[in-house]
């Protein structure tokens, strides 16, 4: 399936194809705004939130490079919107 990420690298809206399975993909407990799923794609790490904003995609990390956790993933979220936000 073709998915609309924004790759963080680039600063822009992509699509990419993903495929989420129980292979590359780790899934967490419903929690509104927080990390819902965290999944190998492409040479990257594909991070969604639980809400309407567009996943993002982070190249050359993997889910094992973040100990396949969700605070960690949350933590690459947080450090990339608090970049943003200081330019």
């Amino acid at each position: 399936m073709t998915t609309t990420v924004y790759n963080s690298s680039k600063q822009r809206l992509e699509t990419l194809p993903v495929d989420l399975n129980d292979k590359n993909t780790t899934w967490f407990d419903d929690i509104d705004g927080d990390v819902h799923t965290i999944t190998d794609v492409d040479g990257g790490l594909l991070v969604a939130r639980l809400s309407y904003d567009y996943p993002i995609w982070f190249d050359g990390i993997s889910r094992n490079d973040i100990n396949y956790g969700r605070q960690e993933a949350k933590d690459l979220v947080d450090s990339l919107t608090s970049s943003n936000r200081e330019k």
